[in-house]
């Protein structure tokens, strides 16, 4: 295992009636609020009067932004930091699932950088150490952005979907209600759970020598609680054990818990941000279709008895196989997962993507080099899982 540095502050507020405490959060830093928001969801099941109404009682004044995409545009972020810049906010307050709180972190990066430009952050690769206050009210279990360090920012313009990281991007707070996902559609449920899933799985489970037990062992149990529960919260939207563990497992999947001394190169998400960024299709479903193409194409001698592990310890997969055999069925367990329990589409047809751009695609999403894994991936490697994906 590598070296590695634990460090997360982020204060977790988990359960039912946690949100009487947000006033106070806000008020330990200031009294001026930009509440994030998307499609206005949070209005129709009542958050968001909850919540206003909190925060007017307390004196607090309240800024909005909404209408907040699913892959979050740049200048949206850049539309946030004028407000943020004009009206002297103190607190970012992101009310929303993980495009919600990366919006947000790109708002409160952007709104104290002198250009007030969010893609000059994300495209010249700095880490921000600077940046307005987040906190975080949780409604849909996915991307872990409500207890981690980074934010994905889409620019449509170029097609470009780029991950922007800094310590100062960690949420001061977060509340974590299950009940606020109980009005999620099945696939944003599903969705929002591979994308669990996959964040385990792509940043370090297949890390090889470089890990210990210990820390696979937790990885294993949050794929697991995935693969256990989210069938459940598919066919009892309101069962608040389900949304409780996958809401849970979103956050252990992306704090550094769990990547003590593993993480590669994520290739997975590294390819699906091109899906993302060119056709605007949802992350989670991206990442379904590539995973398992990605496993079968990476499928060795070397990468079978991890991959065979994983088929064991979190489906079940029969033991003394010949890794080869194992990690096949494992790789078989995945593709059921994604396709038939939660029910998404396969392929990329399906979505109406073709093969034109994978070129392209393939070239930026090894910026130039390989993307470093269980197996290095080069853009010709890449292009042909795109292909498989069709």
């Amino acid at each position: 295992m590598n070296d590695f540095i634990f460090h997360n502050p982020d204060k977790v507020y988990f359960g039912k009636n946690q949100i009487e405490n947000l006033p106070k959060e806000i008020l330990s830093i200031g009294n001026k609020v930009l509440l994030v928001y998307g499609g206005g969801s949070i209005k129709k099941n009542g958050l968001y009067q909850k919540i206003t109404g909190l925060l007017k009682d307390s004196g607090i004044q309240i800024f909005e932004l909404s209408g907040v995409e699913p892959n979050p545009r740049h200048t949206t972020a850049n539309k946030g930091a004028e407000i943020c810049k004009a009206e002297k906010i103190d607190v970012v307050l992101a009310v929303g699932g993980g495009s919600v709180i990366d919006c947000s972190k790109g708002i409160a990066a952007a709104a104290v950088a002198k250009s007030g430009d969010v893609w000059e952050l994300v495209s010249k690769g700095v880490w921000v150490t600077e940046a307005l206050p987040v906190i975080a009210v949780l409604t849909n279990a996915a991307t872990g952005s409500e207890m981690d360090a980074w934010a994905v920012i889409s620019n449509m313009e170029t097609n470009e979907k780029i991950g922007l990281g800094g310590s100062a991007l960690i949420p001061k707070a977060a509340f974590e209600n299950p009940e606020y996902s109980y009005s999620l559609s099945a696939y944003q449920t599903a969705c929002g759970a591979f994308d669990i899933f996959n964040h385990v799985l792509d940043n370090y489970y297949l890390a090889g020598d470089k890990t210990f037990d210990l820390v696979l062992e937790f990885q294993e149990a949050v794929m697991r609680a995935v693969v256990k529960w989210t069938p459940v919260a598919l066919k009892e939207p309101e069962n608040y054990e389900a949304r409780a563990n996958l809401m849970w497992a979103s956050s252990m999947a992306l704090n550094t818990v769990l990547d003590g001394g593993t993480v590669h190169g994520c290739a997975c998400h590294m390819m699906e941000h091109e899906l993302s960024a060119y056709y605007d299709i949802t992350h989670g479903h991206g990442l379904a279709i590539v995973t398992p193409r990605w496993l079968a194409y990476i499928l060795n001698e070397n990468t079978a008895p991890a991959i065979y592990r994983l088929g064991e310890k979190v489906f079940g997969v029969e033991k003394g196989l010949d890794n080869m055999e194992g990690a096949r069925l494992a790789i078989d367990a995945v593709w059921n997962f994604c396709f038939n329990t939660l029910g998404l589409k396969p392929n990329l047809t399906d979505l109406g993507i073709g093969k034109e751009n994978f070129e392209k695609m393939a070239q930026h999403a090894c910026f130039g080099g390989e993307i470093s894994g269980p197996k290095n991936l080069t853009p010709k490697d890449v292009e042909a899982i795109y292909n498989m994906c069709l």
